[in-house]
């Protein structure tokens, strides 16, 4: 309204002089020039207008020097009426009267230069400190006519209510000269209305920088109230406690208190920050002034790197700190490093840097010492620190410049490389821990669990310690003192909590692993084994020797011998009963393997005692065998041949074993002979030589000595290469899940790590959630692949994909809820309805 008035005014007044000039140039000036009377007319009622309002502000500004004496009166005698402490009353008269002469003189123009003072303590040695000075330049600011600080000491009565100090009170300077009226925010006014009752705690009638002369009469109620309660309640708006911050905020900047007072302002900003903590506006003002608030008191906060910070820039505080560090030449430790990616705004964190965040950051210590061992050598940049500092109330501005020993600190935010170190171990680090991140996800409260510790890396086992861990070393051992073997229930109903409703191969690679941590194996380890148990079967557990982080890596020479320990234990079983001398001569043959690690002797073991206690499956075996292929079939005679063959002696036990497998396996038990004779099983017509007699009478000569023996490398190549086919078929024959093949259409779409019929396999498979298993055969046939071997490779790439198998076998095969979701949406659209 004032603006709107001066306007009319001024036109009024040019108007009026305008006319005057005119008649004065017809009556008294006609004797001018055309230039000059045009010049007279449009040029005198400007500076006629001009000097009427500047005669008018001075009048004005005499008549508020005036005003500003008697509230300086009426605040003495309030103060002394609250016993207010002699904090304003320290200074005299002619002081006082000095002080309102130059704020009059300065009219609000002019520029504070408060000195901030910090130190900057290193963080290998804090008995090192030095002193530095902050120069805050400050502009935009017209300085306050009068002060009316309430110390926190002290209490105020604003109508009915009892506010505590650390707040402005009083009529509120003003904030400039532009011809309307704008005064500082943070005063309360007590000349102004204030309703009965605060009844906009949400703030609606609050604007988005408030004040308290702006808001209405029941928002200052309001916020009343919420000062008199103690000032701690986030159920109101935040713009009261902005409006209390303005306060808080003013003094510690424009006022320049003692240090014992910034100090307590400083805890106080800390606390309010706390009760916002989801407000992005309220933790970006409040962190900024509780930076540079710290800076300014050389708070040990600034020396400790920081973790968590929101925000478009890095924190000023983490600029001052490693800047210093790298002016100083100092090498950066790995907490410093990691400090400078978490507050970058381009970092890219992953969930399992937040879900395991205390596992990612000292995983990533440790992988940052291990590439830099004395620490990361920072190039010095040429640009200095410089911040600007923007009130919160948008009343002032502020440009620091912090300096260290009387050197200006650098500016490291425009440096890249050093956070491109940081991202790439970051990134490796996050790789690592995906699993466990996977995990947690699924069971929020699962955190040092068995199954939470085995999927930790490696290099956390000893500094993330678990109790439950240190529980089932100790049954293992008793395990393993009783003879090894146990229920397969029992051991996942001990990892677990409780026993499986069915049995799954990721179920039982989960307990491998976990007992692998600890230093114990699991036979038949259903990543090696050519079965995996059934629930009523049991398991054999073994000392590893040692804690093993990876079980999927062994030799070629273990998987031959495995196999070679299966075909023997089957021919011991074949007869319905194993004697101790078929015992001791499969172990013996077991351990006289060349080629394999300490660790492979113990698996190796292991498994033959499961395979010689657990009695093979024989109608599961007849069954499969119908559907084996002719070649499969070629391939398991040939092995067992070579294995006859392969210590150069044909024992008549091996010839009666091999006619029991051969019988098992549904052939002519008198194949064994012709196979045995010919050394191997061809598909072709064998090459055979005519017999030549000898002449009759003749001695036959002593066997000669020989040289040392030579190696047919042909022969074990042949050898090592039935055993490989034979590794294969057998893995098909003893394990739980049939063959059948299907054919998969041309156009439909390949999921990345599957061929194309997998994929349409795959896709046909989610029609249902579960798959009884002569169905799911018919399906498989149909595609063209072997049931085993889809199932291994479907779970494998969605265990890959999704940490979760697609097929959990059990009586039949149920179809995961959760990756059959996720297949869905990759395909785009609903798998089509398929009757099996």
């Amino acid at each position: 309204m004032t603006i709107i008035i001066k306007f009319f005014r001024v036109v009024f007044f040019l108007i009026l002089y305008f006319v005057l000039c005119m008649i004065a140039v017809a009556t008294i000036l006609g004797n001018w020039s055309d230039g000059a009377q045009m010049l007279f007319v449009f040029i005198t009622p400007i500076v006629l207008t001009w000097w009427g309002e500047k005669r008018r502000t001075r009048r004005r500004e005499r008549s508020e020097g005036e005003e500003n004496r008697r509230d300086l009166k009426l605040e003495e005698k309030w103060s002394s009426a609250h016993n207010r402490s002699d904090h304003h009353n320290k200074l005299n008269d002619s002081e006082q009267a000095a002080r309102r002469d130059r704020a009059l003189q300065d009219r609000n123009r002019q520029a504070i230069h408060p000195n901030f003072s910090q130190k900057l303590h290193n963080s290998e040695d804090k008995s090192e400190k030095s002193d530095s000075k902050n120069r805050l330049k400050l502009a935009k600011h017209k300085g306050d006519r009068h002060t009316g600080w309430v110390p926190s000491s002290e209490t105020v009565s604003i109508g009915r209510l009892e506010i505590g100090g650390m707040v402005y009170v009083g009529t509120p300077p003003r904030l400039n000269d532009y011809g309307y009226v704008d005064v500082c925010r943070s005063y309360i006014d007590p000349s102004l209305s204030v309703a009965r009752r605060g009844n906009d705690k949400m703030g609606n009638h609050m604007p988005y920088w408030p004040g308290y002369s702006e808001i209405p009469s029941q928002c200052r109620a309001t916020y009343l109230e919420w000062l008199a309660s103690g000032r701690s309640d986030p159920s109101y708006d935040p713009g009261y406690m902005f409006l209390y911050f303005y306060g808080l905020e003013r003094r510690f900047i424009l006022d320049q208190p003692p240090e014992e007072e910034k100090r307590e302002i400083l805890q106080e900003v800390r606390r309010l920050k706390g009760l916002y903590p989801e407000n992005g506006s309220v933790q970006r003002y409040l962190g900024e002034f509780i930076q540079i608030a710290q800076i300014s008191l050389s708070e040990e906060a600034i020396h400790e790197p920081l973790f968590e910070y929101r925000s478009w820039e890095l924190p000023l505080s983490l600029k001052v700190a490693i800047g210093a560090r790298v002016g100083r030449g100092d090498l950066l430790s790995g907490d410093w490093v990691l400090s400078w990616l978490m507050c970058h705004p381009e970092r890219r964190l992953r969930t399992p840097a937040t879900r395991c965040n205390k596992e990612f950051h000292t995983l990533f210590r440790l992988r940052f010492e291990e590439r830099f061992p004395q620490g990361l050598k920072v190039r010095k940049p040429r640009k200095l620190l410089k911040f600007n500092y923007q009130a919160a109330s948008s009343e002032f501005q502020a440009e620091l410049e912090p300096m260290v020993n009387g050197t200006r600190v650098p500016d490291i935010s425009t440096l890249r490389k050093p956070v491109e170190i940081a991202q790439e171990i970051a990134d490796e680090v996050m790789d690592d821990l995906d699993k466990l991140s996977r995990y947690l996800g699924r069971n929020p409260v699962g955190r040092g669990s068995v199954e939470a510790q085995a999927l930790l890396p490696q290099e956390l086992w000893q500094l993330f310690p678990s109790e439950e861990l240190e529980k089932l070393k100790n049954w293992a051992e008793n395990v393993v003192g009783g003879g090894g073997f146990i229920p397969v229930l029992d051991v996942i109903e001990h990892l677990e909590g409780q026993r499986p409703e069915k049995m799954s191969k990721r179920i039982l690679t989960s307990a491998a692993d976990a007992l692998a941590r600890i230093g114990y194996g699991f036979a038949p380890d259903p990543r090696f084994a050519l079965r995996s148990p059934k629930p009523d079967e049991p398991v054999v557990l073994f000392e590893l020797g040692e804690r093993v982080a990876k079980l999927e890596e062994v030799s070629n020479d273990y998987r031959s011998a495995l196999v070679e320990a299966a075909v023997g234990s089957f021919v011991a079983h074949a007869d319905g009963q194993i004697v101790e001398s078929e015992r001791k001569l499969l172990r013996a043959k077991a351990m006289g393997v060349d080629g394999l690690s300490q660790q492979e002797y113990q698996r190796l073991a292991a498994n033959l005692e499961w395979m010689l206690a657990v009695a093979p499956d024989m109608t599961l075996l007849r069954r499969k065998l119908k559907e084996i292929r002719p070649e499969a079939m070629a391939s398991i005679r040939s092995a067992l041949v070579a294995a006859a063959h392969a210590d150069g002696v044909i024992q008549s036990e091996e010839v009666v074993g091999i006619e029991k497998i051969y019988r098992a396996l549904g052939l002519d038990p008198a194949l064994v002979y012709s196979d045995l004779h010919t050394g191997g099983v061809s598909d072709g017509p064998v090459r055979v030589r005519a017999i030549q007699h000898a002449a009759m009478g003749e001695a036959i000569p002593d066997e000669t000595p020989s040289a040392l023996p030579k190696l047919d490398t042909a022969r074990i190549a042949a050898i090592q290469s039935d055993t490989a086919r034979v590794s294969s078929v057998l893995g098909e024959i003893f394990d739980d899940t049939p063959e059948v093949t299907e054919k998969a259409e041309a156009d439909e779409p390949v999921l990345s790590g599957l061929d194309a019929k997998r994929s349409h396999l795959v896709k046909i498979l989610l029609t249902r959630d579960r798959w009884a298993e002569n169905a799911f055969e018919d399906l498989c046939r149909e595609a063209g692949v072997l049931a085993s071997g889809a199932v291994e490779d479907i779970n494998e790439w969605a265990y890959d994909t999704y940490d979760e198998v697609l097929l959990d076998e059990y009586d039949g095969y149920e179809v995961s809820p959760f990756v059959a979701e996720q297949l869905k949406k990759k395909f785009g659209e609903e798998a089509p309805n398929v009757e099996a």
